[in-house]
């Protein structure tokens, strides 16, 4: 098994249902942990760069 392989396997698994639902938790404990760091001063900022990052991994 190959690099490219591994990647296929990798962008089928975060593209499943499954994928979706652990990127997205990941993603929501990294956008609180940063709003608590911030103390909310850059919420709107924070959350657009979570939808964007959201985009473009997962199936939604």
């Amino acid at each position: 098994m190959g690099l490219d392989d591994l990647t296929n396997k990798a962008k089928d698994a975060m593209n499943s249902d499954k994928g979706e639902e652990f990127s997205d938790k990941g993603l929501d404990k990294a956008t609180d942990f940063a709003n608590d760091k911030t103390g909310g001063k850059f919420d709107d900022q924070i959350n657009k760069g979570r939808d964007g990052v959201d985009g473009k991994i997962g199936n939604d």
